[in-house]
């Protein structure tokens, strides 16, 4: 063990720990979720750029030797490796508006570059976690930097596990193409369409999200690094926002910019509710098509059977052979989860007062949660659902065959109140709608079949020329 120190007194550290006094408070503070911030990768990346672009624009303004900056900056780049993920071991949910996880960063950093100096931990003399490495920063504009440059990271993940996916269904929608099926409104009959149509929307779905949460992550760019406590800047030298920042979107590869009034960009979190937004809308569109898929699979006797699902596990204890939707139903749960966090993270950033919001933590966790959920759920459907769903021919071929939803694309050539009658007849006496047509004397049953055809009735104006 060693003995580290603080203005509340002094606690004992493991000797292998690379956190300090700060963090064992930290974990004695926070026993609330059981999650550490080592499960919070993009984060821990994030604040290893964060404090190598503060040390580099410490050195330009003079406050750090070029010596510090080097070993500041090489303890870092080995923290953005991931090499020290395990040290982060203060709880996700903590008081302090992120304090903790400020401080978690600054010691590991700090006690990796002593390492590098050729001394033991602990030796704050020569580099010290609060002069040297958290030198012209607060948490208050570490903390949400971090969190908004680990969000971006989880945005490109995710829209990476989207394309694939949106890629999986466009591969379907070209192999459906050609095979006629019945629309549905309402779970009722509608009319006709092909299964490639149906699984297109789908791809325009996904894409159109895609869309949307790019534009919002371009809100990310927007930080306050140099702003400290309140967005006033005291403590930082003159010209170190500007360094900092120039440096920091160097190092993350994200073009950064500094915010245009640093007090705002302090104390409001609305970014954060715009991309929890988007995130929600993505998962209520997932949700929906998961919804379609598990309805459009039921069965396999008794329920609609369009298309049937790949066989993933056994679906019952009790029921031989069962097999259930459980791809699909575990995309729906994820979007369940991916609203709830939106709405703890509406109350998070409502609940900032005066200068600073103190509830980004929790706002962080739940981003996190649902980017990595999102991503992981967006594969297991393309994987193990889409990529193996096989459209039930026979049925679908069967079906458009008896369907009286047929007679809806005759309403142009013989009008509305003809068709129902049509309709009504055929119901009424179970007659194919060709047979019952010629036999009203509305339309002989050679000229009816040839109208009703998938190049004919799932194509605007198909019929006008008929």
């Amino acid at each position: 063990m060693r003995t580290e120190s603080d203005f509340l007194g002094s606690k004992d550290i493991p000797d292998d720990a690379y956190w300090g006094v700060h963090v064992a408070r930290a974990i004695e503070n926070f026993p609330i979720s059981g999650q550490r911030v080592a499960e919070m990768p993009y984060l821990i990346r994030a604040f290893a750029f964060v404090k190598k672009a503060a040390a580099h624009a410490n050195g330009e303004v003079g406050i750090l030797t070029a010596e510090q900056v080097d070993v500041i900056s090489r303890a870092c780049d080995e923290v953005a490796a991931g090499r020290f993920d395990a040290q982060f071991v203060t709880d996700v949910i903590q008081g302090g508006a992120g304090t903790s996880t400020n401080m978690n960063a600054n010691e590991v950093i700090t006690n990796r570059a002593l390492e590098l100096m050729g001394l033991e931990k602990g030796r704050y003399d020569v580099l010290n976690p609060m002069d040297h490495v958290n030198a012209s920063q607060s948490t208050n504009d570490t903390y949400p930097t971090a969190v908004k440059l680990a969000t971006y990271f989880g945005v490109q993940t995710l829209l990476r596990a989207l394309a694939a996916l949106r890629g999986a269904f466009h591969a379907k929608a070209d192999e459906f193409k050609d095979i006629l099926k019945i629309g549905r409104t309402q779970l009722q009959d509608a009319v006709p369409m092909t299964l490639g149509q149906e699984f297109a929307s789908f791809v325009t779905m996904i894409a159109d999200d895609e869309k949307r949460l790019r534009e919002s992550a371009s809100l990310l760019f927007e930080i306050n690094m140099g702003a400290t406590a309140i967005g006033t800047g005291i403590n930082a030298p003159v010209g170190y926002a500007e360094a900092v920042t120039v440096q920091l979107a160097k190092f993350s590869g994200v073009p950064l910019i500094k915010a245009a009034d640093m007090i705002a960009a302090t104390s409001d979190a609305g970014v954060f509710a715009d991309i929890s937004g988007i995130l929600k809308r993505v998962a209520v569109k997932l949700s929906k098509i998961s919804n379609d898929l598990r309805l459009l699979s039921s069965g396999p006797q008794a329920g609609v059977g369009d298309i049937k699902l790949p066989a993933r596990q056994a679906g019952s204890s009790i029921m031989p052979g069962k097999i259930n939707p459980v791809i699909p139903e575990v995309m729906n749960q994820v979007c369940f989860e991916v609203i709830g966090n939106d709405v703890a993270i509406t109350m998070c950033v409502e609940g900032g007062q005066m200068q600073l919001n103190a509830f980004e933590p929790l706002i962080a966790w739940s981003l996190h949660k649902s980017l990595k959920h999102l991503t992981h759920a967006c594969h297991t459907l393309q994987v193990n659902c889409v990529e193996g769903i096989v459209a039930n021919t026979r049925l679908l071929e069967s079906r458009v065959g008896e369907s009286v939803t047929l007679v809806t694309a005759l309403n142009p050539l013989i009008g509305y109140e003809k068709s129902a009658e049509i309709v009504k007849t055929a119901i009424a006496s179970g007659k194919a709608i060709a047979v019952v047509a010629e036999e009203l004397g509305i339309m002989d049953q050679a000229k009816l079949k040839s109208l009703l055809v998938a190049d004919k009735l799932t194509v605007p104006g198909a019929l006008a020329d008929d």
